[in-house]
């Protein structure tokens, strides 16, 4: 599929439905990765919904509890990537590119918001929102997506130290 510059309908559709996202970004100043840039930083996200703020914006809540590497790399000016998939019979792909900052929740656009967007059972604290400038999409088939059943969100207690 071509890239576009905005996000369409069906993609907003698809990233409000779906329940897990990946955000991957690079620091412009490690010069080991792709196109000079760092190493990639990929992220999974799930406990916080990916929100469309409008064609060229999207926003999440960024939890504890993990290393901090997006804010980190957006910072420094890197790029940012986020991959939304639907896991159904009806699997479909949507990237975003763009810029992103990290910002406080007070100073965010979705400070109005917060109460009603934030889930029953918060995993932890908020240690930030991050705000996506998006300047390219696109969308694929998704032919290669294996087909899951969403059980539902870990909770405080299942969000594992094993490996921390």
């Amino acid at each position: 599929m071509p890239m576009i510059d905005h996000i369409t309908d069906e993609q907003a559709d698809l990233i409000r439905n779906a329940k897990v996202f990946f955000v991957a970004s690079a620091d412009p100043s490690m010069g080991e990765g792709p196109s000079g840039e760092g190493p990639v930083n990929l992220s999974p996200k799930g406990a916080a919904d990916l929100q469309v703020i409008d064609r060229h914006t999207v926003a999440y809540f960024d939890y504890r509890g993990s290393g901090n590497e997006t804010a980190r790399h957006t910072a420094a000016g890197g790029p940012i990537t986020v991959m939304v998939t639907s896991f159904d019979e009806d699997a479909a792909i949507v990237r975003l590119y763009g810029r992103a900052k990290a910002m406080p929740l007070e100073e965010s656009i979705l400070a109005e918001q917060a109460e009603e967007l934030r889930g029953v059972d918060i995993p932890t604290a908020e240690r930030q929102v991050i705000e996506i400038s998006v300047d390219r999409t696109q969308t694929s088939c998704g032919y290669g997506v294996p087909v899951y059943e969403f059980k539902g969100e870990r909770s405080r207690d299942q969000r594992g130290m094993r490996y921390k």
